[in-house]
């Protein structure tokens, strides 16, 4: 039998809002709010619900005969939370039936793998418990940030208890091998190695509505014959996508939703193929070869490489500086400090600084808030400036928040948050107008915060990187 994983990779950043100079000491309030708000409703409205719909009817119909896979962010998670939660409603009917896998990531999507051991396991960790929560599955499989993986990742990987870790099927590495197998991790066995399969994946993400490319249109029935055109021992088709694909990404009017509607119709009276999750096709098939990777790949571009978020000297400075306060956030042991340290690191901030020309651009520009890599440059360095001093400052300590952990089991959300002078929200603390303002070198706001509820909503319309 042989076997296709459909894996979608959910998430959203925090943006950050316009940062001057001049804000640095006297404003720690960093994120676009309106655009946060505004982006992740309308994501929600064109792909999330219509999406999850969608699979939803399709499992309905289909039964176990048919599976799907997510990765979901854990910027993502709150902002669904907060703005549209019957997005989370949807994911949490899907997790009931049995027929849907949540992997591991990073809580906040960052590129910790690469610059914190400890602070990229207690993130893998926290994501873990919130899956857990969330949805009633304890990850065994794994998706790192932006499909980052080397041996030193696997190894890290493996002994937080993961049995397979979902990568990139690059051709550097691969060298003559398919993608279109099972393989282990050469430095521990025990991980198994699932690649993408990164042409008839970014035949949907990137060209399935090019009116100038020879193959369209994409319909089911096509895509199911190039898949049958896969030699007959070549076992499992990894689609790596991202989930704004469906809807935003890819309009509706591109019929991308008839496309995925057809899919499983074609592919189960028409193909050897069935549909799995990848923990299952590691239980089911045995690992071919082992992989070894020396040098971190990822998914993006013709390299595969860390370029698109590491190595000109915009992102290698800002990585250094955002990492190096590292062991200083934890010991302050500040909820709101903990807060803006995980939705700093989040790679998207990195990839608005890429300097060069890379495939998927014209898709990131189209969540990109920046006229100019040199200009999110700016503003980022802005932001962490100011945060730097607030991790710094010991002699005016920000009020200890306490921010209750959101246990989600049905779309509404809790939120309880106390300070001794006033009730606080998760979702936003900002200091009162009577608070001191503080200077560049020490002063912080003092013991004064004020916070205004907001209300639970349905969705509207309104929502990657």
């Amino acid at each position: 039998m042989k076997f296709i994983n459909l894996c979608f990779q959910v998430h959203q950043p925090y943006r950050l809002r316009t940062y001057r100079f001049f804000n640095i000491g006297q404003d720690h309030q960093y994120y676009d709010d309106y655009q946060n708000r505004h982006i992740i409703r309308r994501v929600a409205e064109r792909s999330y619900l219509p999406a999850n719909k969608m699979m939803f009817d399709l499992i309905r119909e289909f039964g176990t005969a048919f599976k799907v896979t997510y990765s979901i962010s854990g910027p993502a998670l709150e902002q669904l939370m907060h703005h549209a939660p019957e997005v989370i409603h949807g994911f949490q009917e899907l997790a009931a039936t049995g027929c849907v896998e949540f992997t591991g990531e990073t809580y906040s999507h960052s590129l910790a793998s690469l610059g914190d051991k400890e602070e990229f396991i207690r993130q893998v960790v926290k994501h873990r418990d919130r899956i857990n929560d969330l949805f009633g599955q304890n990850p065994t499989t794994f998706r790192n940030t932006e499909l980052i993986f080397n041996d030193e990742i696997g190894l890290t990987i493996a002994d937080l208890g993961f049995k397979t870790l979902l990568t990139e099927g690059a051709k550097h590495v691969l060298g003559w091998k398919s993608p279109n197998f099972l393989y282990y991790s050469a430095v521990n066995p025990k991980l198994k190695l699932l690649l993408r399969n990164f042409r008839l994946s970014d035949d949907i993400i990137f060209r399935f509505s090019n009116r100038a490319w020879s193959e369209w249109p994409v319909t089911a029935e096509k895509f199911v014959g190039w898949m049958n055109k896969i030699p007959e021992n070549e076992e499992v088709i990894n689609l790596y996508l991202n989930y704004e694909t469906l809807g935003e990404q890819q309009w509706k009017e591109t019929g991308i939703f008839d496309f995925f509607y057809n899919l499983p119709r074609t592919v189960l009276t028409y193909s050897p193929f069935r549909f799995s999750t990848p923990g299952e096709v590691s239980k089911l098939l045995q690992p071919v070869a082992p992989i070894t990777v020396l040098y971190p790949i990822s998914w993006a571009d013709e390299e595969k490489d860390l370029t698109a978020w590491l190595g000109n000297e915009l992102q290698d400075e800002a990585f250094r500086k955002l990492y190096e306060i590292g062991n200083a956030v934890l010991q302050r042991n500040k909820p709101d400090i903990l807060r803006d340290w995980e939705r700093l690191q989040t790679s998207d901030h990195f990839y608005y600084m890429c300097t060069k020309w890379f495939s998927d651009g014209e898709v990131h520009k189209y969540f990109n808030p920046y006229a100019s890599p040199y200009e999110a440059f700016i503003n980022y360095m802005n932001v962490l400036s100011d945060f730097t001093i607030r991790v710094e400052d010991d002699e005016h300590p920000l009020p200890d928040v306490k921010i209750e952990e959101v246990k989600q089991t049905k779309p509404s959300v809790k939120k309880k948050a106390t300070t001794k002078k006033a009730k606080t929200s998760p979702e936003k603390i900002t200091p009162s107008p009577k608070s001191k303002k503080a200077s560049v070198k020490k002063d912080v706001p003092k013991s004064v915060i004020s916070v205004k509820p907001k209300s639970q909503k349905k969705a509207g319309k309104t929502a990657k990187k």
